[in-house]
């Protein structure tokens, strides 16, 4: 039986056969956040997309049939969760359309100026460096292109028992932001336009932006 450690790790870098079961899990538990955080954003209709964090693939799949002319691309720096993601995309991955790899958000193996949207959910606050973290995704942002962090909890949300979750959250390494938080580490990175949507019966939090 995994450790109480190893169960921790679990959540920031799923592996094993724990970490399998866990990905499936998260496919399914944040399914409706992730609707909810991307009905907040443009899809483009033609150019690419990049989900940072991919996790158990679910995300990449909605992007990919709702924008059927764009490139998708997913990254993960766990190699279970690159090996979850790429089996649940597996058809579209064989059209071409959909692209999956193992790599890091400090060094993303990517151009300048890729990506029409990049998209980060339930991950940003496990990033090691968050401040140069979204500054590294600002640089694959084309000009005009957008970044959305969506989170299904945050500090200070509205919900009870809020201080429980952030407890429970710190200890297994989750670096929880205010909203305020969300608008200033994006507006410091050099994204412009941003927007913090709350939907505070939930506590959930989407905040996204635009490179000029």
């Amino acid at each position: 039986m995994p450790t109480k450690t190893k169960l921790v790790d679990q959540f920031s870098k799923p592996a094993g056969l724990t970490g399998r079961i866990m990905l499936w899990r998260m496919n399914w538990h944040h399914s409706r956040l992730t609707d909810w955080g991307l009905s907040h954003v443009a899809i483009p209709a033609a150019g690419a997309i990049l989900d940072i964090g991919c996790g158990g693939g679910r995300t990449i799949s909605k992007l990919a049939a709702a924008a059927p002319q764009c490139k998708v691309f997913g990254v993960d720096y766990a190699e279970t969760s690159v090996a979850a993601s790429s089996k649940f995309n597996a058809r579209t991955i064989r059209s071409g359309q959909v692209s999956i790899q193992q790599a890091s958000v400090s060094q993303l193996p990517f151009a300048e100026n890729t990506f029409d949207l990049v998209t980060a959910v339930e991950t940003h606050f496990f990033w090691p460096n968050l401040t140069g973290d979204i500054r590294e995704v600002l640089r694959v942002v084309k000009p005009g292109g957008t970044v959305i962090l969506i989170a299904e909890m945050y500090r200070g949300m509205p919900v009870i028992p809020a201080e429980r979750v952030e407890r429970a959250a710190g200890a297994i390494g989750m670096n929880l932001l205010t909203a305020d938080e969300h608008r200033a580490v994006l507006a410091d990175a050099g994204f412009r336009n941003v927007q913090i949507i709350e939907k505070r019966d939930k506590g959930w939090i989407c905040a996204f932006g635009t490179k000029l």
